[in-house]
């Protein structure tokens, strides 16, 4: 009797069993249809609850990749309109044959101007422009005024003692001459212009030799970009795209 009854209860729980597995909740079943269909790319579903854990509609799958690749032709727009920029100043430097100290990159703040050596633009420790400096500038700021850009002037100076309080003091000294030059005798609207001194934390070179400091002792004049963070980090690498 009770192997009986023990076989019976089996039969029971196996019934139910098979019972529960022949009711199919309908709103589940469909959750899990879609979600396996348009993981695969062949339906597209009228909604989709993410928060049930299920995958994103199938015409939002791409969205991600299209922002990209907007972003990458945006980019590839605005490293075009800096670089064109780049060889209108090349142009009239080379002109004027004084291209020789002035070099030019685009990154992912804009078009970077970059004046080096400091016995070059600048007497030393000091932060009087000479001659040959006032002339670079009265050749590129043409361009830095039809650009429409907003522009940041930015001292830099090598890790050395200097008759200024500190290095501060000479970087920003020499970014505050660039600027009052470009504004007051270049007409470079004061609007769209700034100043920043460095001092030596942002070095280019780490090297101890007269060289390697000329290097760092430099005023950069950077046409900033306005475009998002987002496509501004693909302007070095769009470079290559635009100049194919």
């Amino acid at each position: 009797m009770a192997s009986y009854m023990d076989m019976v209860t089996v039969l029971m729980c196996m019934f139910i069993v098979l019972y529960a597995m022949s009711t199919v909740d309908t709103a589940k079943f469909e959750k899990l249809r879609n979600s396996l269909a348009t993981g695969f790319g062949t339906t597209v579903t009228a909604s989709i609850d993410t928060a049930e854990g299920t995958v994103v509609r199938a015409e939002d799958a791409g969205k991600d990749a299209e922002g990209f690749s907007g972003n990458q032709a945006l980019a590839v727009a605005e490293t075009t309109r800096l670089t064109g920029l780049q060889q209108q100043m090349q142009k009239r430097l080379e002109a004027a044959g004084l291209a020789g100290n002035v070099t030019m990159t685009v990154d992912s703040r804009g078009l970077t101007v970059r004046l080096v050596g400091s016995h070059t633009f600048f007497q030393p420790d000091s932060a009087d422009l000479n001659r040959h400096a006032e002339r670079v500038l009265d050749t590129v700021a043409p361009t830095l005024t039809s650009s429409r850009r907003q522009i940041s002037v930015e001292g830099h100076t090598a890790n050395l003692l200097t008759v200024y309080p500190s290095v501060w003091e000479l970087s920003t000294a020499r970014a505050t001459t660039v600027l009052r030059h470009l504004v007051e005798a270049d007409r470079v609207p004061a609007t769209v212009v700034r100043a920043t001194g460095f001092g030596s934390s942002r070095l280019l070179t780490t090297g101890r030799t007269p060289a390697d400091h000329e290097r760092n002792r430099r005023v950069d004049i950077v046409l900033l970009s306005d475009l998002p963070d987002a496509v501004r980090k693909l302007l070095p690498a769009a470079e290559g795209s635009s100049s194919r």
